[in-house]
């Protein structure tokens, strides 16, 4: 029986190019909520998540790291999608002939100049893949989706124009969750290590959290912070670095980073994947 991975959004989305990027032997399992996902692997329906969490454009993606600490799962790989936005529209249809283009808040942005040149007005969709489902529904051919080529493929429209994103290097990082850690793989470009942790009330603490990093000559790739539980005084804190947990300076530096925090979760520990953005 074909394993499955889950995601988040309708067949087509960026995330199930991620599934079929990154796991092509797995069945994408289509969710409607990132907490559906997780849900989905804890139960045994999938065996892994694919899960965005920051992207080169917008920034992180909201909740992601609100709900990794809690989720009980892994992180066992990461993985970038280059997010190409396409014109896709119902057979027959030609790029003269649209008026209107349907796509997710966050994407329509990131076309505005091909839009302006071509006279198409912007339509807001709650999902770039539903879009496209939609388009192919109606059948309108003044209507288009901007989405990824998987969803024309999936929906059978066509292909109008390609790549129209504005800016170039449109990139979307995901993680790969599982209900198992594995800590004993080694990366051909190295490895990375993800954990949470929240420091203590005393003045400088996490200025001095962060110098046994500095000291042990370990990169530090990503620091974020963000509230817990709706509380402006209780924040926690999002890191990756580059290296093993069994490595001696990581082993150091994770070491100082005890004496002042109160506490620290590994999320998981993965080889780093190329490219990295």
């Amino acid at each position: 029986m074909t394993k499955r991975i889950a995601f988040q959004g309708e067949p087509g989305a960026y995330s199930h190019e991620a599934c079929r990027n990154a796991r092509p032997d797995m069945d994408a399992l289509p969710c409607r909520t990132f907490e559906d996902v997780i849900e989905s692997v804890r139960s045994g329906e999938a065996e892994l998540a694919m899960l965005p969490v920051e992207n080169t454009t917008y920034g992180r993606v909201a909740d992601i790291h609100r709900l990794l600490p809690h989720s009980g799962l892994h992180i066992i790989d990461e993985a970038f999608v280059r997010v190409h936005i396409n014109v896709l529209a119902v057979p027959g249809a030609k790029l003269e002939d649209i008026t209107e283009a349907h796509s997710h808040l966050v994407l329509l942005p990131q076309c505005a100049g091909f839009l302006k040149q071509h006279g198409i007005r912007g339509r807001v969709s709650p999902d770039n893949a539903r879009a496209a489902r939609e388009v192919a529904e109606i059948g309108d051919k003044h209507s288009a989706a901007l989405a990824s080529e998987l969803a024309g493929e999936i929906y059978g429209l066509k292909v109008l124009a390609r790549h129209i994103e504005d800016q170039g290097d449109n990139t979307t990082r995901f993680l790969v969750m599982s209900q198992e850690a594995d800590d004993s793989r080694r990366g051909d470009h190295g490895m990375i290590t993800s954990f949470v942790f929240q420091v203590r009330n005393i003045p400088a603490a996490l200025y001095k959290a962060m110098g046994g990093f500095a000291t042990n000559g370990i990169n530090m790739t990503k620091l974020e912070s963000y509230m817990v539980d709706g509380s402006f005084t209780a924040t926690q804190f999002y890191a990756d670095i580059v290296g093993h947990p069994e490595d001696r300076n990581v082993q150091l530096a994770m070491d100082e980073l005890q004496h002042f925090t109160t506490n620290v979760e590994v999320l998981g520990v993965y080889p780093a994947a190329q490219p990295r953005g």
